[in-house]
């Protein structure tokens, strides 16, 4: 009879843990909460031992400043992505400027977008993590694994987009230029994102304890989320217009020829941009030793030769001082397939391989009378040679004699760019385009009988495009191999851009992004006034459970925090009545 008693209370206990795991199950979606904490903070077994208390803060002090690091690593990884994502249409400048200071090539520009995606992944997975656990009414342990992480993350985020900012500061104006076509469609995604966190800030709002921080969150997601929709009132863009007010596509002109299907500056390269539509092609001249004119960009030939196999002590020698006839013993193709700028080496066919691997050198003349068989234009710049050369002081003059008597080409058709001597080129061939790099004034550019601006895209201007157009000065922007750069070009009324990408703007019908004002109105109206409608029904359900659930549990007591209130009240009954009953058994059991 002595020991009924005890069978009794293991009963009750044995119920009440029963009951007890009915209302975890009842309040908690284990599943889902188990994975949460566990990907958060590796507590893969103490998920329902961290449950916040209603109205109490989600966590520690340190566990707070872990959340707010995530959420500032969170912005800055995501700007630093961004950044870098929109430098697209210079990676091969970026490449080749590695090159120049390391000497070997790799592709890291395409590592570092890699390196970029992955770390704001990485970070964007814990901020929904972290979320999602507090939607949960779960207090946040950070793994210090992730800790780590986030602050590996961090400083990557800000070394790497303050060295890119001091050695290629004008990527930031592409930023600002992005925004010109992305703007309409990131105001929707911002839009969507605060109408998400519409849940859990309302949860959050309605059980806190204190009036004093509903308060302030409240007025902060509301602030943010009116900015957001009001956004668009002071928004511009210029692929924002009526269709019928679109100019004609910009005239593209080759740089360099086709760089991304052919070696650059070489005859075959040339050839691929005019199969592919060119309207016109632009180069970089220098002259030989002996006076030959001819195609070189760099202030060295190691990059586009094989000078090294052939003049391995004259690596670093200007061009200039080569003669003619040690230039054409270069190969200036192999070292598109072993270096392969684009990853576009892999097209080409193999007799365009075979083509491509014995180019050579290009004279100017070469490339003026190909631009004349197909009647383009051409622009280009003309390096003046090193002191000690033989045609430093003639280098103008020997230039002009090859486009008057030694190439087929007409005056006409030639853009002449070289600032050095411009009142004497006039003078001596009025037919010439006069070109120039300096945004200066209309009457100036008049006086000095400039017919086009050619000037880094970086600089457009929808405003300053329009001014230079009713003046009759055209304007060239380089260089735009981008589609959505190319389309933001077209919009702003240019009349030409240097690209290395023919092939690929050429068939573009019209540009991406354009949308009339009626339409863009339309948009972003309805997607603010979903949002809005979004938001209000969110927020007044929240306050009807929360208010629900307080009513339905005693109608003589008030309870402060809905359902969460509740479960902490029938928890704690459980967990008395389970004291009571094991104090109730020890003092039943006889003493010895």
């Amino acid at each position: 009879m002595g020991t009924a008693p005890t069978e009794v209370t293991q009963l009750k206990l044995g119920k009440l843990k029963v009951a007890r795991q009915r209302l975890l199950q009842r309040y908690e979606h284990q599943p889902f909460v188990f994975c949460l904490a566990g990907l958060y903070g590796c507590q893969w077994r103490r998920y329902q031992r961290t449950h916040v208390q209603p109205g109490h803060c989600c966590c520690s002090k340190w566990e707070s400043g872990s959340f707010a690091l995530i959420i500032l690593t969170f912005c800055l990884s995501l700007v630093f992505l961004y950044f870098w994502s929109e430098a697209r249409n210079d990676y091969n400048d970026f490449d080749w400027f590695n090159f120049g200071n390391l000497g070997f090539w790799f592709p890291w520009s395409i590592v570092l977008l890699i390196l970029a995606v992955f770390l704001f992944t990485y970070v964007a997975v814990l901020l929904l993590l972290a979320v999602c656990l507090l939607s949960e009414g779960q207090r946040l342990y950070l793994h210090w694994c992730h800790k780590i992480g986030i602050s590996v993350t961090l400083i990557l985020s800000i070394v790497a987009s303050s060295v890119l900012t001091d050695l290629w500061s004008k990527e930031w104006m592409t930023v600002l230029l992005s925004f010109q076509v992305t703007a309409p469609y990131l105001h929707i995604g911002g839009v969507v994102l605060m109408t998400l966190l519409s849940w859990p800030v309302a949860m959050h709002v309605f059980r806190l304890n204190m009036r004093v921080r509903r308060v302030a969150m409240m007025v902060l997601y509301i602030t943010v989320l009116l900015t957001l929709y009001l956004v668009p009132l002071g928004m511009h863009s210029p692929c924002i217009k009526e269709r019928s007010s679109l100019g004609s596509a910009p005239a593209l002109i080759g740089h360099r020829g086709a760089p991304m299907l052919a070696p650059e500056n070489t005859y075959m390269s040339f050839e691929k941009a005019l199969t592919a539509g060119a309207d016109g092609l632009e180069t970089d001249v220098t002259i030989s030793y002996d006076g030959v004119p001819f195609l070189m960009h760099d202030k060295n030939l190691r990059r586009t030769t094989n000078v090294k196999d052939v003049f391995p002590n004259w690596t670093h020698t200007s061009p200039a001082m080569f003669t003619w006839r040690e230039l054409q013993s270069l190969n200036a193709g192999s070292w598109f397939f072993s270096q392969d700028p684009f990853g576009t080496a892999s097209s080409l066919s193999p007799d365009e391989r075979l083509q491509a691997q014995n180019q050579s050198v290009c004279t100017l003349r070469a490339f003026l009378d190909l631009a004349a068989q197909y009647g383009k234009l051409v622009i280009f710049d003309l390096y003046r040679p090193p002191r000690g050369h033989p045609y430093r002081d003639a280098w103008i003059s020997r230039t002009l004699d090859v486009i008057h008597n030694e190439s087929s080409i007409h005056s006409s058709q030639v853009l002449w760019l070289p600032p050095e001597l411009r009142e004497f080129v006039q003078e001596s061939d009025p037919d010439l385009q006069q070109t120039t790099g300096e945004q200066a004034s209309v009457e100036e550019l008049q006086l000095r009988h400039i017919a086009r601006l050619n000037i880094h895209y970086s600089s457009m201007s929808e405003k300053e495009i329009r001014k230079y157009a009713v003046a009759n000065i055209s304007t060239n922007l380089y260089v735009i191999s981008e589609p959505w750069l190319y389309s933001l070009a077209w919009c702003a009324g240019a009349h030409s851009v240097a690209t290395n990408a023919v092939h690929i703007l050429k068939n573009l019908q019209r540009p991406l992004f354009l949308m009339t004002p009626d339409e863009y109105r339309l948009m972003w109206t309805l997607t603010d006034i979903t949002s809005l409608l979004l938001v209000v029904t969110v927020f007044v359900f929240h306050w009807w459970r929360e208010r629900g659930l307080a009513l339905s549990v005693d109608s003589s007591s008030v309870l402060e925090n809905g359902s969460y209130r509740q479960f902490r009240t029938e928890v704690n009954d459980v967990w008395s009545l389970s004291n009571m009953s094991s104090s109730d058994s020890e003092k039943q059991v006889p003493s010895v």
